[in-house]
């Protein structure tokens, strides 16, 4: 039997997350969850298991409510990059989950790169 779309979904996240998970020496992970209206990211301290920086689309203070474009995955990365800084993060490795490495999902790493997180 054919596996379902989320099925597959599920199969290329978890292998994903266990590669890097292989690689991570301590360092925490971003993890990018993009839905069809919105874009959010977490940087999460897998050794403690809790939230050290977090930044989404939804957040007026980004100002890019209701739209889910590059532009706006860029700020949100940019957000987090701002943050991950505060909490005192320079390196962390990027879970892109089991999304495809582009669109939205490149333009908010990339700006988390220009933001000076290192990945």
């Amino acid at each position: 039997m054919a596996l379902s779309k989320r099925e597959l979904f599920q199969k290329r996240r978890l292998r994903t997350r266990n590669k890097l998970r292989d690689l991570a020496n301590g360092r925490p992970r971003l993890s990018v969850h993009r839905s069809n209206k919105n874009i959010s990211v977490q940087l999460i301290d897998d050794a403690e298991g809790r939230t050290l920086a977090s930044a989404s689309s939804l957040e007026q203070s980004l100002g890019v409510i209701g739209k889910n474009n590059v532009e706006a995955a860029a700020k949100v990365g940019a957000a987090i990059a701002e943050r991950a800084r505060k909490a005192g993060v320079e390196e962390c490795y990027f879970d892109r989950g089991g999304y495809l490495f582009h669109g939205r999902v490149k333009a908010l790493a990339d700006a988390a790169r220009e933001g000076g997180l290192k990945f």
